[in-house]
């Protein structure tokens, strides 16, 4: 789900671990002085930067660990986002910190306020009717910092596919390979772009972490920025990667979240627009939206953004493409992208081809964007560790989460995470 950027902090999260108060990277001291302290610097390799609890500083600060390619937001004066008068703000955080919901398998109710704990939060946005009604800030996050958006990136690349799609310069019906002839004998040659959209396409790509093993160690091996080590043979990049995919099962079976169908994305998209997945991102959305911060993502060793994983960028601006997403491509009076765009996510994927996500049992995934198919309509752009876009078009809420969670699987937030929103989402249908 996130590459090698999350993978190694997964031993170091068993077993007992330090509560998010604990592990505040404030309270560590990760990186404080100058220089800082032996055994509070965080560096390469990536085992070390991104293991618990130094991945709660790290996500802040990805740059300064990997290579970055920046996605710019113009030179125009920032948008502000819409909010209410501070006492009637100061008067909802309250009532909304206040809230209580019982997670999914539990039995205790738990407030508000304790999930953003109990999920390691560092930062959170709630924006109702267009208007900012809560935002929180906790550990490495402050309102002008940027975080890693782990795989809400694919969402990005998704959107930027599907608005290719709706004005017409992109086919989703055309094989990989009518775009991407060099991609040869990959298994990813014969599905269609719908297909690497959807994620069903039938490919070997195992991203099972804890498997030395799995598809994504050689993957990580080849896209890495970093030197390669004496004797290495295998592909330098991503897409000389992509280009050696084998098939497993057929394409168009079964819904398999497998990453590498975002890179091949990413590939297609810079190859029809003539723009690299950074800079498409930033004429696009960034340019305007009227951003506040410019963003950035990772590189390969060629120079390739990861689309499947690289996005770092500010809680606020992750706030406005949730609202793009909920008004149908519409920002500050502005038409970004056709309406189509979002009701195509809206509608969802095929959910006979959805399974193996117990929070999510009535789930579909289209265009990288998790649809719930709840009684509010949600949908989502998901990453590892708790990052969120949670888009609730009944309530006309948008709810957006940068975390740190120790262990790279939202299986164990989701209990938390989703009947949260669910609760805010009522709260705010009756103000």
């Amino acid at each position: 789900m996130c590459l090698a950027l999350c993978a190694p902090g997964l031993a170091q999260a068993q077993g007992e671990r330090l509560t998010a108060g604990e592990s505040d990277p404030r309270l560590m001291g990760w990186m404080q002085g100058f220089p800082p302290a032996p055994d509070k610097i965080i560096t390469q390799p990536d085992s070390v930067y991104f293991s618990f609890p130094k991945l709660r500083w790290s996500v802040c600060h990805l740059r300064q660990f990997l290579p970055t390619a920046g996605i710019s937001r113009g030179l125009g004066a920032p948008v502000a986002l819409a909010a209410l008068p501070a006492a009637e703000a100061e008067e909802t955080a309250r009532a909304i910190d206040a809230l209580q919901f019982t997670p999914i398998g539990g039995t205790a109710p738990m407030t508000w306020e304790a999930s953003l704990f109990a999920n390691y939060t560092d930062g959170i946005l709630i924006l109702h009717e267009g208007q900012q009604v809560y935002e929180r800030y906790f550990g490495c996050l402050e309102a002008d910092g940027k975080h890693a958006a782990m795989s809400m990136t694919k969402s990005v690349t998704g959107l930027l596919a599907q608005i290719l799609i709706a004005e017409g310069q992109l086919d989703d019906s055309l094989l990989v390979r009518d775009i991407i002839p060099e991609i040869g004998d990959s298994a990813f040659a014969d599905a269609t772009v719908r297909q690497v959209m959807d994620m069903t396409t039938g490919i070997r790509f195992s991203e099972d972490y804890a498997d030395p093993d799995a598809d994504i160690w050689r993957y990580a091996a080849a896209a890495s920025p970093l030197p390669k080590p004496e004797g290495y043979t295998g592909p330098d990049g991503y897409w000389d990667y992509l280009k050696l995919v084998q098939p497993e099962g057929k394409h168009g079976e079964a819904f398999h979240y497998k990453t590498a169908n975002s890179d091949m994305l990413g590939w297609i998209i810079s190859r029809v627009s003539g723009k690299s997945v950074t800079d498409l991102a930033s004429e696009r959305l960034w340019r305007r939206m009227g951003a506040e911060q410019d963003a950035y993502q990772t590189v390969d060793g060629k120079g390739v953004a990861f689309a499947g994983g690289g996005l770092s960028l500010g809680l606020r601006d992750l706030g406005r493409i949730g609202q793009l997403m909920l008004d149908e491509g519409v920002i500050n009076g502005e038409r970004l992208f056709p309406a189509e765009v979002t009701e195509h996510i809206r509608a969802g994927g095929d959910r006979t081809k959805f399974s193996g996500y117990p929070a999510i049992p009535e789930g579909s995934y289209t265009s990288q964007w998790w649809v719930f198919h709840n009684k509010n309509g949600a949908f989502a752009a998901r990453g590892v560790h708790g990052q969120t876009i949670y888009v609730d078009p009944a309530a006309r809420m948008v709810i957006v989460r940068f975390a740190s969670f120790p262990e790279a699987k939202n299986a164990l937030i989701d209990p938390t995470s989703l009947p949260a929103f669910q609760a805010v989402a009522d709260y705010l249908m009756t103000r």
